[in-house]
This record gives C-alpha cells, structure tokens and sequence, in this order.
C-alpha cells in the first residue's frame, strides 16, 4: 500500500511560488529524506503533507485517502521538530502521554504505548525528569517518543538533528535508523545535511528550487546523477568540476570528477600545484590549484606526507568522469 502520494502538488505565497508540480509516492515502511539546500522547498513541502500549509494546487492523499481539507490532528500523521517542542512543565512521561489523553485515549493504552517508547528509547531512568533536566540528545528522544506512541502512519521529522553536536547527531542518527528498522514505519524526513541523507534513507529525493530535481536510492544518485547540481550536492568532499580537462567537453559544459577518482602520479594529465591539507587521520583531502588555474580536491584513503606548496601530477579513469552540457545536464 502506498502511504504518500502527491500530485502535481503546488504552494505559492503570493506572486512567489515555492513548491512546483511535485509529484512523489512513498511505499509502507519506505525511508524517505528530501535533501536540498535552504531555500529549496523541502520544509515547505513537508509542512503541505501534515496540513500546516495548505498546497495552492494539487492532490496529497496519506494511506489512499486525500486530505487537502483534513485538519493535521485528523491525518494520520506524527512530526518531530528541530527545535524539540516540549512542555518545559511536563515530566518526560507527561509530554509522551499528553496527546493521547487530549485524543481521550484509555489509561491502559496510554500506559502500554509510554511504557513501550520508553524502553525504545532507553529513556526509562529519565521517565519523571523535566526538560530542563535532559540533554539536547535526551530530548530529542522523548519529541520522538511523543510520536512513537501516536502510532501514526507516517512519520514527519523536519530537521531534528540540527541543533545537535557531532557526537550527538551521530548518535541520535543510528536511534533513528534502528526505530525505522524496530517500528517499519513509513518516515518522510527533512534535512540540508547530504550525509544524513546518504545514511538514512532508502530513497533521496533531491529538491532545488521547488522542483524535484532525482529520486532515487543514495547510490543510485551518488553513481548515476542526471545532471551537475544533483552530482555536486551529494558526495563529500563534494564533485570537483574542470572547464579544461584532457577529455572531450560538450561546448560550454563540465566535466565532473568526484575527489577519491583522483589519484597522485608521475606522468599525469592534471597539473597543479597544493595549496591546502587536511589531515584528518584516516583520509586526507588535498586541494589543488590547476596549471589552468581551476580548483579541484584529491580525497586519498590513509595518511600522506604532500605539503603546501608541492607540486603534483593527477590522473583519473575516464569511466569515472562525468560530463555536463552547459544546461547542466548529464551527457555521459
């Protein structure tokens, strides 16, 4: 069964439009991560499907039943926020058990549901703590244990790592992925951050400009882009992109070249000289400046001793390259 489906679906504010013709489908228990830089409709786009904005044209139906003109409490629908949004009065328990009393849910159904989120979540030492108590990490938990015990057939989450650290976003990052695998819900989530999206979901959908841009599975966009911005966005260190390169270039266009496809050698085709290291222990990323004066990053698995200022020869396998026309689009 199909637990999203959108058609054609349209949002302007005013003169301005911001969602255009997106059409999108999410199968039961499918991962879903829109991805795309600010200002590219995705938080929009999400806002449309819980009915917090309503779409200007266009079909949303949730599990086959259209719900343009349903309220957000009567769809179906759980969404975990950024900025977590939780009852600084309330206990961990209280904020969990609060929109099921407000839904008139019986003690015993409030009670199995929390309990159950609760041991999930590893949240059962925290249960009478109030926000004010919690880290960043601890509440983010308990906002999606708040939804977990909704039950809902789709799960909304709108950016809910950004505001925490490193450590944490990894962390809460895995939780996710071992909810998604534990509950096989169906989850729509929303983030800037291409490695969340490469690490999460079972389908990307790349959006620029209110469009949808690809769909596809992370691999099948990291190998097979359709065209520069889809190539560029996803990967890190990003694609480099070279006007002058020793092979044949559509008139106006690119080739790309994703950095650990560059590798150092004596005789190669690419001339430049390093202007920058990073040495991040397992992998170092060389940036380059071209004898054509074009800019390009060299990733190398492993340490290596190149320094400011060295010299260096680089060359690539051509299956490896890609080639952009001047509209951007792949050509090979």
């Amino acid at each position: 069964m199909t637990a999203l489906a959108l058609s054609n679906v349209c949002k302007s504010f005013g003169p301005v439009e911001v969602l255009k013709d997106i059409d999108l489908t999410v199968e039961d228990g499918e991962f879903v991560v829109f991805v795309g830089p600010s200002g590219c409709g995705k938080s929009t786009l999400l806002r449309v499907i819980a009915g917090l904005e309503d779409a200007t044209k266009g079909t949303v139906k949730i599990g086959g039943v259209e719900v343009n003109s349903v309220p957000p409490a009567k769809r179906g629908i759980a969404m975990v926020f950024q900025s977590y949004a939780l009852y600084p009065h309330l206990s961990v328990r209280g904020n969990m058990e609060l929109g099921l009393k407000q839904e008139k849910q019986p003690k015993s159904v409030i009670d199995t549901r929390v309990d159950k989120a609760v041991k999930m979540l590893d949240l059962g030492a925290y249960v009478d703590r109030r926000p004010s108590d919690l880290s960043g990490g601890q509440r983010q938990r308990v906002a999606i244990g708040r939804a977990i015990v909704r039950e809902p057939k789709l799960f909304l989450f709108d950016e809910p790592l950004s505001n925490l650290d490193a450590a944490l976003r990894m962390n809460t990052r895995i939780e996710i992925a071992e909810l998604h695998r534990t509950l096989e819900a169906s989850i729509i989530y929303v983030t800037h951050d291409q490695t969340e999206a490469m690490t999460l979901a079972d389908k990307i959908v790349v959006l620029r400009d209110g469009r949808v841009e690809q769909v596809g599975s992370p691999m099948e966009l990291y190998n097979n882009p359709v065209n520069q911005f889809v190539a560029g966005f996803l990967g890190s260190p990003a694609m480099n992109f070279l006007s002058k390169a020793p092979l044949s270039i559509p008139e106006g266009g690119v080739i790309g070249i994703r950095p650990e496809h560059l590798r150092p050698v004596k005789d190669g085709r690419i001339k430049g000289s390093v202007t920058h290291v990073e040495r991040l222990g397992g992998d170092t990323n060389l940036l380059v400046k071209t004898a054509e004066d074009e800019a390009l990053t060299v990733r190398i698995f492993g340490q290596d001793g190149t320094s400011v200022g060295d010299s260096i020869q680089l060359d690539f396998d051509d299956a490896m390259a890609f080639a952009f026309d001047r509209e951007e689009r792949r050509v090979a």
